[in-house]
């Protein structure tokens, strides 16, 4: 349904984005990225619906999930006594004419981040997330109610930094303000002036020093899309390509963990994922996994996976975090048996940055990635992690970037030979181009103008593998049941694709170069 609700609110705030951000993803968060490329095989509009697919709403027009960045925000305001909630796209227009602020957030709103940007120009057609966004912000009744009442409009989230790449977006949709970095305080003195019709800064930055202390930062009130549960902020690692890097470590308290897996188990979400740029991190002493705090953790989250047959699965980790936690106590195995269920947990992902094989530009771009560990002992501690992973049944989505400022033919090909060792071990591994981030923010991205015979080897290297493990990941069960028939429809249709696309390169391109050859995957 789409107009006014049945049961209508009084607003001051309403926050929203577009269908490939508010959704469920059919309960796996690994499903969305379906929307960061073109439809393939299918309709666009069946894509979308495998992709994000409109989740329950209730009489309000509000819907039972929402991205977990847009609950924060919903909860600081909330706290701070404005009527603001989180409402679906389908219900814009009917509320855009009674608010007095519209908050957008979005993780990619223009797919120029990864892997978008990286399907889009290897296939030259728009992805599905980037015309899903414009739609959403080009309904005129938002820019109907700015020009007649004053409406403001709020833009952040992630990917804020794409509003200003570029500069035509500001024209075609003349937004107030535009947040860059954590909002929870900055949003509520926005908000407040907004609504005693002070005028607005164009842009807000939250500086280092200024984020919100854990007292700060709000427990959601209303379930997260797929679960997701933060655990802690920030990164020690420093890689300079990444915009974490600046932010302070901050761990969340074990209570109010809990508490907000409860709240999503109650509201019907039938998933736990552990948010943080490094998992294995939490409670840690600097870049060393400590077990006490990871295993009171992971025993309390096992207390509710098995209540409530729940899925399990980690944002992030890094590859030396968990060499180093199996090395000192054995923490990977042992939250592997705590967590790990014949049945409903056969296995469960991650998402992991290989980044490059190159000990040059480890050195270079991310001298602590491989910390504890030494940068020129990061090939064999890459390949060291993804055995432990294998044995204790994480799948890792591991991605790797190609275009680092710097890069040689060498490093591109040290790459190559990583990705080839990873061969034997269960994993997806996904080629990233780069984007100019963090401390790197001012060098060029890498152009499909920019690609050589080389990164097409990087990419067929990773194509071979991530198709070869597809299918077992398939063929054991995974994302199981009625609920995950959309996922392995997804999945078993990318894999025809790119096997199409695959065969379709190495046929035409094989004689020009020394590791390119036509072979079955």
């Amino acid at each position: 349904m789409r107009g006014r609700p049945r049961e209508p609110l009084d607003v001051d705030v309403v926050i929203s984005s577009d269908r490939c951000m508010i959704s469920n993803h059919h309960g796996h968060a690994f499903i969305g990225f379906a929307a960061t490329g073109p439809a393939v095989l299918l309709p666009e509009k069946i894509w979308k619906w495998l992709a994000c697919p409109k989740p329950k709403i209730d009489g309000h027009g509000r819907p039972l999930v929402a991205p977990y960045g847009l609950r924060k925000i919903e909860a600081a305001l909330q706290d701070a006594g404005f009527r603001a909630y989180v409402i679906d796209p389908d219900y814009i227009a009917y509320y855009v004419r009674r608010a007095s602020v519209l908050l957008i957030g979005h993780h990619d709103f223009f797919a120029f981040g990864p892997p978008s940007n990286e399907w889009w120009m290897l296939t030259g057609r728009e992805p599905v997330n980037r015309k899903s966004f414009i739609e959403f912000v080009s309904n005129p009744a938002i820019w109907e109610e700015k020009a007649r009442r004053g409406l403001k409009v709020i833009v952040g989230g992630p990917a804020a930094w794409q509003w200003e790449v570029w500069p035509e977006a500001r024209k075609r949709w003349p937004i107030d303000t535009l947040v860059e970095g954590e909002a929870e305080k900055v949003v509520v003195k926005l908000v407040e002036a907004a609504l005693e019709g002070d005028p607005l800064p164009p842009k807000v930055t939250v500086k280092p020093g200024e984020e919100p202390t854990i007292e700060e930062i709000p427990a959601i009130k209303a379930p997260s899309s797929v679960g997701l549960v933060e655990i802690m902020r920030g990164c020690p690692r420093g890689c300079r390509f990444c915009s974490v890097t600046h932010r302070p470590l901050r761990f969340i308290p074990l209570e109010r963990i809990e508490y907000e897996i409860k709240v999503n188990l109650n509201g019907g979400v039938r998933n736990v994922l552990l948010h943080s740029e490094d998992v294995l991190l939490y409670g840690a002493d600097g870049v060393r996994p400590r077990p006490e705090p990871l295993l009171k953790l992971h025993t309390m989250v096992a207390k509710y996976l098995d209540a409530y047959s729940a899925g399990f699965s980690w944002s992030h980790a890094s590859l030396a975090a968990i060499k180093y936690a199996e090395e000192h106590g054995r923490i990977v195995s042992r939250i592997s048996d705590l967590i790990v269920d014949g049945d409903v947990r056969p296995f469960f992902g991650v998402e992991v940055g290989l980044e490059t094989g190159s000990v040059r530009l480890a050195r270079r771009i991310m001298p602590a990635k491989a910390s504890p560990y030494k940068p020129e002992e990061y090939p064999d501690l890459v390949e060291d992690a993804f055995s432990i992973m294998a044995d204790n049944h994480i799948i890792p989505a591991a991605t790797f970037i190609l275009g680092l400022p710097g890069e040689s033919e060498e490093d591109v090909y040290a790459t190559i030979e990583l990705i080839e060792r990873l061969k034997h071990y269960p994993s997806i591994i996904v080629p990233m181009f780069f984007v100019p981030l963090g401390v790197l923010k001012g060098e060029e991205p890498f152009t499909k103008g920019k690609i050589k015979d080389y990164h097409i080897e990087a990419l067929v290297a990773a194509a071979r593998h991530s198709i070869r493990w597809a299918k077992w990941i398939l063929e054991k069960g995974y994302a199981k049941g009625v609920q995950g028939a959309p996922l392995r429809l997804l999945l078993k249709l990318a894999v025809v694709y790119a096997e199409k696309k695959l065969h379709e390169y190495l046929e035409g391109h094989a004689r020009h170069s020394r590791v390119l050859k036509v072979t079955s995957v």
